[in-house]
């Protein structure tokens, strides 16, 4: 990816970055740790992790107009963290090639979908990537807080971090 790249290509590869990051960081840690409950995340930092998994996925089926097969915005059973990496790792590349490949003319297009509760609802591509990007970036933050009061130490996932080791090096 280089510096001249469109920002809708640069906020998926930005998002792709984070989560591998995110996950080299914790790759290591107990997952016990990863896993203990906490107040409103029952699943801990893997139950999060997997939640932006699954909306992922949910906004993936949107984009191409497929069911996506979730009645829920979380996974019934927690992966392993190294299962849950690889499937993660999976859907940014899609997500990657994905925002690569649209035309303009695609991006502004609507898409009518279904939210996983039934409602209706009407965005198109290019509103969606932005939202399956900033839902990434929010719950990491969540992740990193469950970090810090494990007394672990969350990487660095800024925006401005991405562009100087990745695009600008």
């Amino acid at each position: 990816m280089h510096a001249d790249v469109d920002a809708l290509q640069k906020l998926m590869g930005y998002s792709a970055w984070a989560n591998d990051v995110l996950y080299q960081a914790i790759a290591a840690a107990d997952e016990r740790v990863l896993s203990h409950p906490r107040p409103g995340r029952p699943g801990g930092a893997i139950g999060v992790l997997g939640h932006i998994y699954v909306v992922g996925m949910i906004w993936k089926g949107h984009l191409i107009s497929k069911p996506h097969g979730f009645s829920a915005r979380t996974l019934d059973t927690l992966p392993t963290l190294v299962e849950l990496r690889a499937r993660q790792s999976e859907l940014d590349h899609w997500y990657v090639e994905f925002a690569s490949n649209l035309t303009m003319n695609e991006r502004k297009a609507p898409i009518d979908f279904s939210f996983v509760d039934g409602g209706k609802g009407s965005m198109t591509a290019e509103e969606m990537l932005l939202h399956v990007a900033n839902h990434g970036t929010y719950h990491r933050g969540y992740v990193a807080d469950m970090l810090y009061d494990s007394g672990l130490k969350p990487p660095t996932m800024d925006l401005p971090v991405f562009i100087r080791d990745v695009l600008s090096g």
